[in-house]
This record gives C-alpha cells, sequence and structure tokens, in this order.
C-alpha cells in the first residue's frame, strides 16, 4: 500500500509546477484529478511529441486522471465544487484572485470543508507588490540569482539546464501539502498553503 492511497487530490493546474506537486502525490498514491480547460493543459503541446502525445506532459501527469471542464461556465463550476466536496487536497496555480472568481477560492470551499488543505502555487505568492503577475521558470531563475551563479566564472548568466524554480516549487508544494494533510487528519482544520517559486 502506497502512503497517500485513499487520498482525493483535485488539481487546478497546468504547466510544469503545479502538475509537478501533483505527480508526486500520485506517485505516492494519492488519487489526483486533473482538470483541464477545454483546450486543454498549454503543456500538451511540448516537445518532444511522440505519436501526437507530448511526452514532457506525460512525465509530470502520470498516474493521475484527467476531466475537462470549463470553469468560466457557471455549470462546470459547480462541477468543480461537487469534485472538491470528495477531495482531501486542491492543488492550483492560476494566479491570485482567478480562483475566486470561479467561487473556488480556499474562503469559499474550505467553510463547508474544514479540513480541506489548499495548496496555491504562484510566481511570486498571493500576496505582495508582485503577486498579480505571471512568471516563469526562467524569470524566478533570473530574480532569484540563479542564473548568476550557472555558467562560465567569467561568462554571462546562464539558465539552468533543468527547470530548477519550477521543480523546486512543485517538491515544496508536495512536501507543504502532505504536512497539511497530517495536520488536518490530527486536528480536523485544513489549511491553506502558499507556495512561491520565488
Amino acid at each position: 500500500m502506497l502512503p497517500l492511497q485513499g487520498i482525493r487530490v483535485v488539481e487546478f493546474c497546468q504547466v510544469l509546477a503545479g502538475p509537478f506537486a501533483g505527480c508526486l502525490l500520485a506517485d505516492m498514491g494519492a488519487d489526483v484529478i486533473k482538470v483541464e480547460s477545454p483546450e486543454g493543459d498549454l503543456m500538451r503541446q511540448w516537445p518532444p511529441i511522440l505519436d501526437g502525445y507530448s511526452q514532457y506532459f506525460a512525465s509530470v501527469n502520470r498516474n493521475k486522471r484527467s476531466v475537462v471542464l470549463d470553469l468560466k461556465q457557471h455549470a462546470d463550476q459547480a462541477v468543480a465544487c461537487r469534485l472538491v466536496r470528495s477531495a482531501d487536497i486542491v492543488l492550483e496555480n492560476f494566479r491570485p484572485g482567478v480562483m475566486a472568481r470561479f467561487g473556488l477560492d480556499y474562503a469559499t470551499l474550505s467553510g463547508d470543508h474544514p479540513a480541506l488543505v489548499y495548496c496555491s502555487v504562484s510566481a511570486f505568492g498571493q500576496t505582495g507588490p508582485r503577486a498579480t503577475e505571471g512568471g516563469f521558470d526562467m524569470t524566478v531563475q533570473a530574480m532569484s540569482g540563479v542564473m548568476s551563479v550557472t555558467g562560465e566564472r567569467d561568462g554571462r548568466p546562464a539558465k539552468c539546464g533543468i527547470p530548477i524554480a519550477d521543480f523546486s516549487a512543485g517538491l515544496y508544494a508536495a512536501f507543504s501539502v502532505t504536512a497539511a494533510l497530517h495536520k488536518a487528519r490530527t486536528t480536523g482544520q485544513g489549511d491553506h498553503i502558499d507556495r512561491s517559486m520565488l
């Protein structure tokens, strides 16, 4: 038996940091349901493509189930709320405020589900002067100074060979979620985790 068997996660994430967190939870046995827009996760288009499928997408979305919902439609928002009621964990990586517009933010969902563990993954966190800005791995590598210590001694800053900011955020999100899940199981009180890439 895997350690998170019996735990349900509803993942509202795309591209890499959030889906990597969901992947780690799925690898530990959680039932992860990935919610995708009708257009699908943007990462489905990233190379390498083999037989019409993105191998990159498959690498961080393995062991998950998937459902298509248009969260701009009230009927699909209601379906998403029903999914969350059956979940222990919600992962999301929209910019701050987007989930609230869908009625799927922590404040709304935890009212009926106080033990819910809710994790928001974003470039700059849920609060602060840059909270509403988007950001990608390379942006965060540059802003954090990682690029200044990568590459040749007298050369220009260089990007790490792997998306270290995405992977780090996803790893810490999964770690934080499992700790909060333990607390929720012990006390009945969930939590909202704010995991930034920077």
